[in-house]
């Protein structure tokens, strides 16, 4: 799905949308990297001599950033970054055999933090001439009042694993190359359901650029793809109607969609819109709930997730924060968050503080075992950061963000799972909801479902609210499947009004209680 999840400390309403790097020390300057493995699999990013992706373009030298990360030290700090980006976004409207908008979007700038302890000065500008960056600069600068900090005396070339084609260029792909892929699946959608009265088609892509480089004198590059797209149907049945819709998306160019997988767009679009016509609501009060595998990790990511990012933790908001090293749910749960996972849409090749990306085990085995750290946290907790300091442009300060958030399989097969519950729900697909990131307090709602009877799934259920308790709900975790699957949906991430491209993943698992928002 491609909303955006708009995230604050409170209960914060929440619209799912579903919606090439280089490090090297060797002298010298900015040397990006044109080769590199492609593939699965932590490939790196060669050296050459090739002149940097900001100097080439927008003649940002290193003469002049050393003068901008000297005027940002100016009154001291513990450490300071400049954050270069331009960007690139294309969005193409498509409906019913014609394309009805077209949207091209263009950013560029720098942001600039100063930090001190847990305080930060930030300032932004989208101009990159000096006089621009300077005054920028000296505004970050304020946070400071102690003696001038040394810019470094090398900068030198961060070598970064790499998790997805850094050589691609959405810039290169327009409309022309889109319209006729968008218009077989609306023929396709059309040839498959006579009911069909509206197809409806976003298509969205972006490269982005980004520069990192730190008061320690480390410079990151990367080239990030990124590719969504959306159907939405309506069907009339008998003088009913219904909508649904699905996506997909990935940190690929346009090969990602390859036939099987614009079948399968078409495909689960019309699945999940025609069982609408046959579905109910279950009964109400509190029932066992199976979460299926996929794309019920929104769960996973929005009720727990939150609660593990560090700085909520050290604000003390969190129900989580004295909870390390503490059991938090039964054995076989394990949660992960994950930037290497290859392609994914939350796939970074370093964070936007320019730490290599990781894999992060938060819970090990029901044992609450590490939070997600970005610079500041880790310096308070002292412990290394786990490569989560993600910003959504250079218009924002980093902090601490999920990547790719999923439980690990489990040792039962979903029919054991599903045969464990007398009475209950599954849950197939979810659209929007709201949580309380302090408290963990849920509701979600549950586009697709079914009713459980007997341990078999019998009456289709559609337009449900499942409420409850994101820390409690994990501690009722009873069972974990073994049929894990990343959802591969573009989900965005809202935090304090930013938003992140993130993934997703669980397998199928038994909650034991969560009160459902039924039949009265």
């Amino acid at each position: 799905m491609a909303p955006r999840m708009a995230a604050k400390y409170g209960i914060a309403r929440r619209d799912f949308l579903q919606a090439g790097a280089v490090t090297v020390a060797v002298p010298g300057f900015l040397m990006a990297c044109a080769n590199g493995r492609a593939g699965p699999g932590p490939a790196t990013l060669a050296a050459d001599a090739t002149p940097s992706y900001f100097e080439r373009g927008f003649g940002v030298t290193e003469e002049n950033i050393r003068k901008v990360m000297a005027a940002a030290l100016s009154r001291g700090g513990d450490f300071a970054d400049l954050y270069f980006e331009h960007s690139s976004d294309l969005s193409v409207g498509y409906e019913d055999g014609k394309v009805n908008s077209a949207r091209t979007s263009v950013g560029l700038g720098v942001g600039i933090r100063v930090v001190v302890g847990d305080q930060t000065g930030y300032a932004f500008t989208e101009e990159l001439t000096l006089e621009s960056m300077m005054a920028a600069a000296r505004t970050a600068a304020g946070i400071a009042s102690l003696t001038p900090g040394k810019p470094p005396a090398d900068l030198t070339t961060a070598r970064h694993a790499r998790y997805y084609d850094v050589d691609y260029d959405w810039r290169q792909v327009g409309v022309a190359t889109v319209k006729p892929m968008l218009e077989d699946l609306g023929k396709r959608a059309h040839a498959l359901e006579p009911n069909l009265r509206r197809v409806q088609q976003q298509f969205v892509a972006g490269q982005k650029n980004i520069m990192v480089v730190d008061s320690d004198g480390r410079v990151s590059f990367d080239s990030q793809p990124m590719t969504r797209i959306y159907m939405t149907v309506v069907m009339e049945k008998n003088g009913e109607t219904q909508s649904n819709g699905y996506n997909l998306a990935a940190r690929e160019g346009m090969g990602f969609y390859t036939p099987e997988r614009r079948e399968r767009l078409v495909k689960v679009t019309l699945d999940r819109t025609r069982i609408l016509f046959d579905s109910g609501r279950p009964p109400a009060g509190e029932l066992p709930v199976v979460l299926a595998a996929g794309s019920s990790g929104i769960l996973l990511h929005e009720a727990i997730g939150h609660g593990m990012e560090a700085d909520f933790n050290r604000k003390g908001i969190s129900i989580f924060s004295d909870r390390i090293n503490k059991r938090v749910a039964i054995d076989d749960v394990t949660i992960i968050d994950d930037g290497t996972q290859d392609n994914t849409r939350g796939a970074i090749n370093f964070d936007d503080e320019g730490n290599p990306s990781q894999r992060t085990l938060l819970v090990e085995k029901g044992i609450l075992r590490s939070y997600m750290h970005d610079r500041i946290s880790a310096a308070q907790y002292k412990v290394k950061p786990t490569g989560s300091g993600r910003r959504e442009s250079f218009k924002h300060v980093p902090m601490p963000r999920m990547r790719a958030t999923y439980m690990s399989p489990g040792r039962h097969s979903p029919e054991e799972v599903i045969g464990k519950v007398k009475k209950g729900i599954y849950c197939e697909s979810f659209t929007n909801g709201q949580v309380n990131i302090g408290a963990g307090d849920y509701s979600f709602y549950v586009k697709n479902g079914y009713l459980i009877e007997d341990g078999k799934k019998t009456q289709p259920i559609k337009d449900v609210n499942i409420i409850g308790n994101g820390p409690e709900s994990l501690s009722r975790i009873s069972m974990v499947a073994n049929d894990f699957s990343m959802d591969e949906s573009g989900w965005t991430c809202g935090k304090d009004g930013q938003g992140v491209p993130v993934s997703l993943g669980l397998p199928t698992i038994l909650v034991d209680g969560i009160v459902v928002g039924g039949k009265a």
